[in-house]
């Protein structure tokens, strides 16, 4: 029987520091009472000699330190899980909100999941098609990759979280692929945007929501991301299937982290975040994977707004260190109504490499990439001269790349929000837009592939 402690020493934010206690652990799940007899949640955060700190689920508003009780039951927080959760909707605990009852099952796992050990990792080498051309084509997602999305407040990224959700796919392996979204810290009219945009296109059905409303205790948003990670883990590692997870916004997440640091009274590191935001954020990230000898896999898209745009902010820098690449968002696009707004020159993924080519996509799919790449850059560059030299200055040679420029963010970057456009699509572009070069410039592509795909005039 585990004991009741009327002990609350001090009450602080979503934390509570309850004293006397003994044979209490890390993570340990709690009981608390509140004067009303209602039950809430949480789980030791903290323990210092006979001093527990606990966060508390549902907040700690209403709590007192003279009539409220808590109990500590001994076990980590829990989750149950199933096949049957696909196609419902959570909150950041886990619970149905979409009116059903909870899953029926007998397996419960701790929501902290269990470490991968390095050695049993798989290398991605399987491409995963997004739909989007500036990904596919240029930053291609990987199977068991970690590629998150930095975005700007504004700019149109649970727009393009939604497309890459219904979208997303493994060529050859539709059956057992399926998509895990969790959004933390949003607004009621967003949630109402998922689960509509969810429904109406039918991926629902291969789908589990994980939502956390702006309005609920910050305490939650940290939970939200390791419940829906289980269920992933379950799902890919139990079940073999190919899980897509979409964590949208990391920012949310972490300005919830650095709240409950300062309710706890640490000590701030960069910008008042927490010293161990990058081993916090690290064991989110590195669930991601795929195990050797085992089928299914857990690829990762992360979606973070960057305070002021500042890509040296320590959100997306401390995720910049931990995953493999980055998909940039660019003010400037959106403002010329360019949808997705994506900047490929400072996008990188960095295991595309070894998810591309024969056998894989396509024989051209590196050559022309790396040729896009370079005949944007120098089209960029050129922007810049001619707004001190202007056009006239410029030989017939620098205004091609200057047209091939806008044809390219017209016509490979911009889609429209519902278009799925496959691989061949897109590298059929490619080939119409590096088509208005003559051949000697097309200087990153070999020979035998110029001749097999370059579209002569």
């Amino acid at each position: 029987m585990s004991i009741e402690y009327r002990t609350i020493q001090k009450i602080s934010g979503p934390l509570i520091f309850v004293e006397g206690v003994s044979g209490v652990g890390y993570n340990e799940l709690v009981e608390i009472r509140d004067p009303e007899g209602n039950l809430r949640r949480g789980r030791v955060l903290e323990i210092n000699r006979n001093i527990a700190v606990v966060e508390v689920f549902e907040g700690t508003t209403g709590l007192s330190i003279t009539s409220s009780t808590v109990r500590f039951l001994g076990k980590p927080l829990t989750i149950p899980l199933s096949t049957e959760m696909l196609g419902r909707v959570f909150n950041g605990l886990g619970e149905p909100i979409d009116g059903g009852p909870p899953p029926f099952t007998e397996e419960y796992r701790d929501v902290n999941g269990l470490p991968m050990n390095p050695y049993a990792r798989d290398y991605p080498t399987k491409f995963i098609q997004t739909g989007i051309s500036a990904i596919d084509g240029m930053n291609t997602l990987v199977r068991g990759q970690k590629l998150p999305i930095f975005s700007g407040s504004g700019l149109p990224h649970n727009l393009l979280a939604t497309q890459i959700a219904r979208q997303a796919t493994i060529v050859g392996e539709e059956e057992g692929f399926a998509v895990i979204f969790v959004a933390m810290g949003i607004k009621h009219d967003e949630a109402e945007f998922f689960k509509k945009s969810f429904e109406e296109s039918g991926v629902l059905k291969n789908s589990a929501l994980f939502l956390n409303l702006a309005d609920d205790p910050p305490v939650e948003r940290l939970v939200a991301p390791r419940c829906a990670l289980t269920l992933a883990e379950y799902l890919a590692f139990e079940q073999d299937m190919h899980i897509l997870v979409i964590l949208t916004d990391m920012t949310n997440y972490a300005e919830a982290l650095r709240e409950i640091s300062a309710a706890r009274e640490e000590v701030p590191s960069r910008k008042g975040y927490p010293g161990y935001m990058y081993s916090d954020f690290a064991s989110i990230y590195e669930r991601a994977g795929r195990i050797k000898g085992r089928k299914g896999s857990i690829t990762q898209m992360p979606i973070l707004t960057m305070p002021n745009d500042d890509i040296t902010h320590p959100i997306p820098d401390l995720t910049g260190y931990i995953t493999e690449g980055q998909i940039v968002l660019d003010r400037d696009l959106h403002r010329r109504g360019i949808y997705p707004p994506i900047n490929v020159l400072p996008s990188l993924s960095r295991l595309m490499k070894d998810g591309i080519g024969k056998g894989k996509t396509r024989e051209d799919h590196g050559p022309v990439s790396n040729q896009l790449y370079a005949a944007y850059a120098r089209a960029q560059e050129l922007r810049m001269l001619s707004t001190i030299i202007g056009e006239e200055g410029l030989t017939d040679r620098d205004r091609l790349y200057l047209k091939f420029g806008e044809l390219f963010e017209r016509r490979f970057i911009n889609q429209g929000v519902n278009e799925n456009r496959s691989l061949e699509t897109t590298l059929d572009i490619a080939w119409d837009l590096l088509s208005i070069f003559p051949e000697s410039e097309l200087t990153r592509i070999p020979d035998y592939i110029i001749r097999k795909y370059y579209k002569r005039k």
